[in-house]
């Protein structure tokens, strides 16, 4: 199947823009002249390109603008919905774990459902998109934060702690691609699964880890139709992500509930289950 190319919308208003215009994934190389650092110059031309080619996702607005400057955390922001997005990028792809800034900020900020949604962009040497791919902000838990070991005593910032975001502990739920490959994929698609699991945001952000790691796990069985003693076999698993519950069974149960009211999975009858395609 030939990819589409990614949307250029040239608007500075919150309207939806009536003629969109089509552009290939290359960036404005020459923007990275005159810096001497690459991560100055990757910044600079990769917020670029998403500042003109990406839109929302958690509506119909098609286009992102820029944050003011030194904003923590938050790259672009949606002009109508208001949602947030930070932009990750790199030339290398690494599809296990990203590294992120500090690690109590992060944790205090998925406690408080303040995490925005994350872009992670990979680049090529010629300055073209290769692969994007979303996170919602709703996917987010505590257990995909992997605590960094402190800077060294030497260090400009001795002691300060990072994290890295474990993305193998994302369900695929939430590693929405919108580039694969350097093919576009197309906006409505994209939309589309956003809002199929949008539910999920509609959880408490402590009660959301049980069911995003329940979900992951349900994937583990490598099957679209399974029963509970399949999630039944990942019991070891999940407690040792809640050492303190008793109950990791009965709590199994009860987030295959919340996946099914999600609209996620579907309940077949007798400990039966179907993932929705």
């Amino acid at each position: 199947m030939r990819g589409k190319h990614v949307h250029v919308f040239k608007t500075h208003c919150t309207r939806l823009p009536e003629e969109p215009e089509f552009v290939l994934l290359e960036m404005q190389s020459l923007l990275a002249e005159g810096y001497k650092s690459r991560s100055q110059m990757a910044r600079v031309v990769t917020e670029n390109w998403a500042a003109q080619n990406i839109y929302c996702v958690s509506c119909e607005f098609n286009s992102i603008l820029r944050t003011a400057a030194n904003t923590r955390a938050i790259d672009f922001y949606c002009g109508a919905c208001k949602a947030n997005y930070q932009l990750k990028s790199g030339r290398h792809w690494n599809d296990q774990r990203i590294p992120d800034a500090g690690y109590q900020a992060m944790i205090s900020a998925i406690k408080s459902d303040a995490v925005p949604n994350l872009l992670v962009l990979q680049y090529t040497q010629q300055w073209t998109v290769r692969n994007l791919m979303l996170v919602p902000s709703f996917f987010f838990t505590e257990t995909a934060i992997e605590k960094r070991r402190p800077l060294s005593l030497n260090a400009r910032r001795a002691g300060w702690v990072g994290c890295n975001i474990l993305l193998k502990t994302i369900p695929p739920e939430g590693k929405i691609r919108i580039v694969a490959d350097g093919v576009t994929a197309d906006a409505t698609v994209i939309r589309h699964q956003y809002q199929k699991a949008r539910p999920l945001a509609r959880l408490k952000a402590s009660l959301r880890g049980w069911a995003l790691n329940v979900l992951t796990v349900v994937h583990k069985i490598g099957r679209i139709d399974f029963c509970l003693r399949d999630v039944y076999a990942f019991e070891e698993e999940l407690a040792l992500l809640y050492p303190d519950n008793r109950n990791v069974r009965e709590k199994i149960r009860q987030q295959l509930q919340v996946l099914r009211d999600a609209g996620l999975i579907r309940f077949m009858g007798r400990g039966q289950y179907s993932l929705v395609s």
